[in-house]
């Protein structure tokens, strides 16, 4: 079992130089990491998934493809849209489901032995939340013009005298999103698979030194056992995360629409 626990921690030290990004190709001075070439196959993917999709709509769904899709849809539609940005919604209801869709089939993809997560990395997070930023501010502006726009940032009834400050704190609030956004995703996504890194060099340890050694006493063979009963329930709520963290994202973006076309 000491050689188990020593295999263990030699390895589970190492653990985070896995999740580096580390360069695959060179396009004149433009680095590409793994990350970025797995936001492209998930970006590929998400084109596959909704092409296939919309190709075998049928008025009553035979498929079950076709129906998890439309039920996908129909919850970005309901659920993220229409209960948080109200009157006005269904304009925004293509951009909001192709968010969640994409952040969510790149976290699938992440779960996938040997593949990565794009959404792992700062820079794809980054990405991604600037793309929503973007999107909130120029409806906003498209609705009441850029100085209406501003001015509803403070809300009305304020004192004359707090205006200002509550118009400065309302404006760093705003712009403060896309890091919250990008950081939530990045953080919650790199931390998850790490932990299932370390779960995995666990159970892989336990039961290598258990072939290599047949007299391996009792508890460390029931050791191993826990292990992989851990890797197994963490796998599960990764699962879990995957499809919370791309739901996070795309309400939290489409309160920021709401906001945003919405005088407050």
């Amino acid at each position: 079992m000491g050689e188990a626990l020593d295999l263990f921690v030699s390895q589970a030290q190492h653990v985070s130089e896995d999740f580096n990004p580390t360069t695959v190709l060179s396009i004149g001075g433009w680095h590409v990491t793994q990350y970025v070439v797995w936001l492209f196959i998930a970006l590929a993917v998400t084109f596959l998934v909704v092409l296939l999709a919309a190709k075998k709509i049928r008025i009553v769904p035979s498929s079950k493809f076709v129906n998890m899709v439309e039920y996908g849809y129909e919850f970005v539609n309901r659920n993220i849209a229409e209960d948080v940005i109200g009157e006005g919604f269904k304009k925004h209801v293509p951009f909001l489901a192709s968010l969640f869709f994409f952040i969510l089939i790149c976290n699938i993809l992440g779960l996938v032995p040997g593949f990565k997560t794009s959404t792992g990395a700062i820079s794809c997070t980054w990405a991604l939340s600037i793309i929503s930023f973007l999107y909130f501010n120029i409806y906003g502006i498209k609705t009441f013009g850029p100085v209406r726009y501003l001015g509803n940032l403070c809300p009305s009834g304020v004192p004359a005298l707090m205006a200002p400050i509550i118009w400065f704190l309302e404006l760093f609030s705003m712009v403060i999103r896309v890091l919250t956004l990008a950081v939530r995703l990045y953080g919650n996504m790199l931390s998850g698979h790490m932990i299932l890194a370390v779960f995995g060099i666990a159970t892989t340890s336990f039961i290598y030194c258990g072939l290599l050694d047949a007299s391996m006493s009792i508890a460390a063979a029931g050791t191993s056992i826990v292990w992989f009963a851990l890797l197994v329930l963490m796998y599960a709520l990764e699962c879990l995360v995957a499809f919370l963290q791309a739901f996070v994202f795309a309400i939290l973006s489409s309160s920021y629409i709401g906001m945003a076309i919405h005088r407050h």
